[in-house]
């Protein structure tokens, strides 16, 4: 009977320690994983075709998750530095420094090479505001009315509030169109860790309040020439801002998949062909969505089921 006794204690053990296939096992968890890796898996062979340097940093918004390429790389940053300028005017209008609506008069001498709309207005009669001014600055990328915007908010405020994120090597050093600047090695700089560290951190409401955050968003996602959205479906709606030098490609931004936005920052440098970076980038972005759009639809076993679908 004793025998007997320790022997079905021995098989209740046993099949105690079997894992339940509940939601709650490890092993339900693996599959987002292999997506995650082949994810990665896509990157670095992008990376090994490209005739030049690439970074990588995405981050799951709902999850936290990260895949990073050279994450730590400073690169020049170009025009995507103005998403650092764009925040740090929402950021002062937030704490009543200035005001969306206030009106600058078009000067003369602020008028660039490259400025499409800026360049088209009359100096000294046109009025606009600094929201107009930020719209023109995201939308076509104009220089000037970035360099009004960067006098008006200031590159010192710029940089502090970027120290007060943790942001030690994303810096705004010098105004658009700065060639002397340039020669002189003062880039305007960040990493793709950092670029999404930035975006992180304006989208869960640590740099501004839940309205700001709101309209910072939608001036980012004003409708523009860029690479991240290029190659995706036209429904998809992104906040981003590219950048380009001669060498250099780059392109930060958020991507809203319902249910699963995520942050993709991706940097190339010493191109021999420009146009090589930009469709790294797009391909880049296509993997990445595709998978987030598959995750955003599929249970955790995953089944997809697409609009319209029924059960089977």
């Amino acid at each position: 009977m004793k025998h007997f006794f320790c022997c079905f204690l021995l098989a209740a053990t046993a099949i105690a320690q079997i894992p339940s296939p509940s939601s709650s096992s490890p092993l339900a968890n693996q599959k987002p994983k292999v997506l995650w890796q082949k994810l990665e898996s896509i990157i670095h062979d992008v990376d090994q075709r490209l005739d030049g340097v690439m970074g990588v940093a995405i981050e799951d918004l709902k999850t936290g998750e990260q895949s990073f390429l050279h994450e730590n790389e400073v690169f020049a940053q170009a025009s995507s530095i103005k998403i650092a300028v764009l925040a740090n005017l929402y950021l002062q209008v937030q704490q009543g420094k200035l005001k969306l609506n206030d009106l600058y008069t078009v000067q003369a001498s602020d008028l660039v090479p490259d400025s499409d709309i800026m360049g088209g207005l009359t100096p000294g009669v046109t009025r606009i505001t600094l929201r107009d001014l930020a719209t023109m600055m995201v939308a076509v990328s104009d220089n000037s009315a970035t360099n009004v915007l960067i006098d008006r908010v200031g590159m010192d405020n710029v940089n502090a509030m970027l120290d007060s994120l943790g942001l030690a090597h994303t810096r705004l050093r010098r105004k658009m169109m700065d060639l002397d600047a340039a020669k002189q090695g003062r880039e305007n700089i960040s990493t793709p860790r950092e670029m999404m560290m930035l975006l992180d951190a304006i989208y869960h409401g640590k740099v501004l309040n839940k309205e700001s955050t709101t309209d910072f968003l939608k001036v980012l996602s004003t409708n523009k020439d860029s690479w991240i959205p290029r190659d995706l479906p036209a429904d998809v709606k992104s906040a981003n801002k590219p950048g380009s030098l001669e060498g250099v490609r780059n392109d930060s931004g958020i991507v809203f998949v319902d249910g699963r936005p995520y942050v993709i920052c991706v940097m190339t440098a010493f191109l021999t062909n420009e146009r090589d970076g930009e469709q790294a980038i797009s391909k880049v972005s296509l993997a990445a969505w595709r998978m987030f759009d598959r995750l955003s639809r599929a249970s955790e076993y995953g089944r997809v089921v697409s609009p319209g679908n029924g059960s089977r």
